[in-house]
């Protein structure tokens, strides 16, 4: 069992930047490739980022390459999502999880905990 709490989350002006946060606790943190995934009112659930164990490789949604980076620091059992050059239709609430398995894997339903979510609104 693994338990997710993110923070960092705020309002922010378009073209601002936020760092999100995901502590862990619980069974060991470095076995999980992590991800963010975000949801806006009225949408499915999509995929932002993922980082491996290692975090040797990194994966982005196209809508978010070049903006946000996701990092992660297994001594502190954190992964962290930096974004910048934020446009309002960033605005959602964000979730980390994570994902027993390697390669790239983006649909929700392959990640088996998940967060509570930290609320990002961005203002034009």
């Amino acid at each position: 069992q693994v338990q997710l709490v993110e923070s960092g989350g705020g309002l922010v002006q378009a073209g601002g930047s936020l760092r999100l946060s995901c502590a862990a606790s619980g069974r060991s943190f470095s076995n999980y490739a992590m991800g963010w995934f975000r949801q806006a009112p009225g949408k499915e659930r999509e995929f932002v980022a993922r980082i491996n164990r290692s975090a040797g490789s990194t994966y982005y949604a196209d809508s978010v390459t070049g903006r946000f980076t996701i990092s992660r620091d297994n001594a502190k059992n954190t992964v962290y999502l930096q974004m910048n050059s934020l446009k309002p239709e960033d605005t959602a609430v964000y979730y980390c999880a994570a994902d027993y398995s390697g390669g790239v894997r983006i649909g929700r339903n392959e990640y088996v905990y998940w967060g509570q979510g930290t609320q990002v609104t961005v203002s034009s």
